[in-house]
């Protein structure tokens, strides 16, 4: 079975959630995938077209009224296959974090500590508001997805989101005390 890119994986993932068009596979990751991966409408056309060249979606047209056609693209059984094979594989690298504030914390003594308080404080600060979405996100799942049965895994990626969020506000305190 040809080996595909984790992007490819994650489009492949989403059709299966109902999501049928680039727009909503946009949508869909903006509103929950893009905490812990990105991937630009300049990958998802691309992208589904490779999928459908590979024959792992069909693709067909929808009338709209005074609009464009719609695509929806629809996972084969292929497609299916493709996905379940790539989720039992291990995982082959940790992720590398790339983190401007501990870039310039490295660097630190090279400026004012007020400075660095400063970027600190607000580094800790626009966590606390990332943390406060996470719950924000997980009450809505609870409320509007409570029967879906992807729900549950979707909560324990966000669960992984808040305890990484938590830690990093407690790294800021701590390191803020300490300078």
């Amino acid at each position: 079975m040809k080996a595909y890119n984790n992007t490819t994986y994650s489009i492949l993932g989403i059709l299966t959630t109902g999501c049928k068009s680039g727009y909503d596979i946009k949508q869909l990751m903006d509103q929950s995938l893009t905490h812990f991966w990105k991937i630009s409408y300049g990958q998802i056309y691309p992208t589904l077209k490779q999928l459908t060249e590979n024959e792992l979606v069909t693709v067909t047209n929808t009338s709209q009224d005074g609009k464009p056609d719609r695509k929806e693209y629809n996972l084969t059984q292929k497609g299916m296959d493709a996905l379940k094979n790539w989720l039992t594989q291990p995982v082959e690298q940790l992720p590398v974090e790339r983190n401007e504030v501990l870039l310039k914390l490295f660097f630190g003594r090279h400026q004012l500590a007020e400075q660095t308080l400063m970027q600190l404080e607000d580094y800790k600060s626009k966590l606390e508001q990332r943390l406060q979405t996470y719950h924000m996100i997980a009450q809505s799942i609870q409320t509007h997805h409570e029967n879906d049965p992807d729900s549950k895994y979707w909560l324990f990626t966000l669960d992984y989101g808040k305890r990484i969020t938590s830690s990093a506000i407690e790294w800021c305190q701590a390191t803020i005390e300490s300078i």
